[in-house]
């Protein structure tokens, strides 16, 4: 009995045929939950890369995401209650593609509102003036450290140890306080990139993926930019 337990010990835990989740890991499962938070954002910080997908609940707003982030702009697209826009930021110049009737909401103040002039936003990439409020309000959502350092957070005292899997790769999850201080799960393969978070207080879930991976970042054709001047928005809009 005893050699037949030597004999096994390379694979499992004991006789009793327990398997070590952390066999083949990068063993971050078996750290302090706070340093496995922390290896968590140091790699997502030093990722040049991300892609996040998910919904996110902020100031009473639900925005879903499906945005491919880099160190110098992003792409993708952002969905409220109201609209759905196509986003993109090539450096420091914003581009918001979306529907005439999301125009008139921004000029208006009153979303669906009729306005010649958004018609012939409608459809178009708008470069966005950096000093309008849709700009500071949209821009949070293309820049990568900013974006992740708001989500990355959770609440309370720590603890680790669960086991899960995200589209097929290991993961040891991390929880906050009481139940309710948000789940991030971290990768056991490789770098422990964050893959999927749920945010405290049921503020939505994001899946983080495709780190380091190349983003296509280029602005749009001209004949596809309309440039509106030094100011779009009028009011409150989406």
């Amino acid at each position: 009995m005893g050699a037949a337990c030597a004999a096994l010990a390379v694979a499992l835990t004991g006789c009793g045929g327990e398997e070590n989740p952390d066999a083949g890991t990068n063993g971050v499962g078996k750290l302090p939950a706070a340093k496995i938070e922390a290896k968590a954002r140091t790699a997502a910080q030093r990722a040049d890369t991300v892609h996040l997908a998910g919904n996110v609940v902020s100031q009473g707003r639900t925005y879903k995401l499906d945005m491919s982030l880099a160190k110098d702009g992003a792409k993708g697209e952002l969905t409220t209650k109201a609209a759905a826009f196509q986003l993109l930021r090539v450096g420091d110049a914003l581009y918001l593609k979306a529907d005439a009737a999301f125009w008139a909401g921004e000029k208006s103040g009153k979303p669906g509102t009729p306005d010649q002039a958004a018609d012939k936003l409608g459809g178009k990439y708008v470069k966005v003036p950096a000093k309008d409020p849709v700009y500071q309000r949209f821009s949070g959502f293309t820049d990568k450290d900013t974006l992740l350092a708001g989500l990355l957070g959770l609440h309370g005292k720590l603890t680790a140890g669960d086991r899960g899997e995200v589209d097929g790769v290991r993961t040891v999850r991390v929880s906050g306080g009481a139940g309710s201080g948000g789940t991030l799960d971290v990768s056991l393969e490789g770098t422990p990139y964050p893959l999927r978070l749920h945010r405290a207080g049921d503020a939505g879930v994001v899946r983080m993926g495709e780190w380091g991976k190349t983003v296509d970042l280029k602005a749009p054709d001209e004949d596809q930019v309309v440039d509106y001047g030094s100011r779009i928005s009028g009011g409150g809009g989406s």
